[in-house]
């Protein structure tokens, strides 16, 4: 989603260098698998303390659900697709076992063509699994009020790489939340604390069943 970009290479620097704390203690014996969550600034945790960002409440749903696990994040707020696509290979560390590609809201926000939008979410899955890192693409659904031949192009994108490249398809990040003021921050777009959780909670399933898959 947007907001300033000011600090946008510094941040990223940050967030390649620290990780999401974990905050409760990991099974003896247990390796973690890292999550690294590809993202604008919902992943960057706009508005709010690191703790209640999507990366670690993931990490601490994960836990919930008894999968030892370290959350990276990689959220760079105003990032679209295409920005994503550009640094993938950067973002995403080589010990990531797992990418959740959660970007495409500012896409929807600007009008960015869906046909355009499309071909960098299937580059950044194809650039991901060329690393053999497993993915899950975490959509945005777009609002009939966009527009309905829009927001139907623009939802099929994501449904149609996740098919296409054959990885788990959560359908809409903002399941949920979207539509819930008390869910979200006074700019009307980004969750807060608690949309947060209530996101991190419908997403867990979907990763650790991915993760689940890569033993």
């Amino acid at each position: 989603m947007a907001a300033p970009r000011h600090t946008r290479r510094a941040f990223v620097a940050w967030a390649l260098l620290t990780p999401a704390a974990p905050a409760l203690a990991q099974p003896k014996g247990a390796r973690r698998k890292v999550v690294t969550v590809l993202g604008d600034s919902i992943t960057a945790g706009y508005g709010l303390p690191a703790a209640a960002a999507l990366p670690n409440q993931l990490h601490l749903a994960l836990m919930k659900l008894g999968v030892p696990n370290l959350v990276r994040a990689a959220g760079v707020s105003g990032d679209t697709l295409a920005d994503g696509l550009a640094r993938v290979d950067f973002s995403v560390q080589r010990d990531t076992d797992l990418a959740v590609v959660a970007l495409g809201g500012n896409d929807l926000l600007q009008g960015q063509d869906a046909a355009r939008a499309r071909a960098s979410l299937d580059g950044i899955v194809r650039k991901l699994q060329a690393r053999r890192i497993g993915v899950v693409v975490a959509g945005i659904a777009a609002p009939a009020e966009v527009g309905g031949p829009y927001a139907r192009d623009f939802n099929a994108a994501f449904a149609t790489v996740a098919r296409s490249r054959a990885v788990p398809l959560y359908p809409d990040l903002l399941a949920g939340v979207g539509r819930n003021a008390a869910l979200k921050q006074r700019d009307g777009i980004h969750p807060n604390a608690k949309g947060v959780q209530v996101i991190a909670a419908r997403l867990a399933p979907i990763v650790a069943k991915a993760l689940a898959a890569r033993r």
